[in-house]
């Protein structure tokens, strides 16, 4: 498939490691974290590359707690306050995904996010950011989240666009199945928070894009 044969009418992003660079915030938020408990502060780029786990990986990163552990609750509560209190002090629009919103809204182009980060975080972050898509789903409006097709296929009826003529982008496998299953393009970047075994190229995708900068430029100029 390429770019041609499949432009948009809507966009729908994930949003952290594929819109948003939220790494440095989850990154100050699992060192206060080790800190609380007298550890040392991981390297930045360890934690980056957990981000788009979640919450609980993170913990377990920082802690070595799995999630079944006594303490992993009240561990993830702690990294959550933490996070919460500064969810857009460093993070940002990865570049130049943010004038291509500013273009693709002057094109009266319609886009979302399709997140699994829980409301509490994306809305301020989005808020934060002066970001506004048409339709903001996240982990715990609907009874199931990505993989699961059904927070894109939401996403796409509150836009009133046929599945089809979406794409949905992101940085993680689940990311490519919920797109696949929806009957969407699937569109796999690989600038976000892989880790180091990921190859978004190996992921079942439609279109692949190894830089923000391609994706920007395959939209604006097709």
């Amino acid at each position: 498939m390429t770019v041609a044969d499949s432009l948009p009418e809507v966009l729908l992003f994930d949003l952290d490691g594929t819109l948003v660079d939220t790494a440095p915030d989850l990154a100050r938020a699992t060192n206060a974290l080790r800190a609380y408990h007298g550890l040392a502060a991981l390297p930045y780029p360890v934690i980056r590359a957990q981000v788009s786990n979640g919450g609980s990986a993170l913990v377990t990163l920082a802690l070595g707690l799995e999630r079944e552990h006594a303490g992993h609750a009240e561990a993830r509560t702690y990294l959550l306050a933490a996070y919460g209190e500064a969810v857009a002090v460093d993070s940002r629009v990865f570049p130049p995904l943010d004038r291509l919103l500013v273009e693709w809204e002057r094109r009266d182009g319609t886009w979302g996010i399709v997140t699994n980060k829980p409301r509490a975080y994306a809305e301020p972050l989005v808020s934060a950011l002066g970001l506004t898509p048409g339709a903001l789903l996240c982990a715990d409006d609907l009874a199931e989240k990505k993989p699961s097709p059904l927070p894109l296929l939401t996403a796409a009826g509150q836009l009133g666009t046929p599945p089809a003529r979406c794409w949905y982008i992101g940085d993680h496998l689940r990311d490519m199945q919920a797109a696949r299953a929806a009957g969407m393009v699937a569109v796999a970047v690989g600038y976000g928070y892989l880790e180091e075994e990921d190859d978004h190229r190996q992921w079942p995708a439609d279109l692949w894009f190894d830089t923000a900068e391609a994706l920007s430029d395959a939209l604006l100029e097709a």
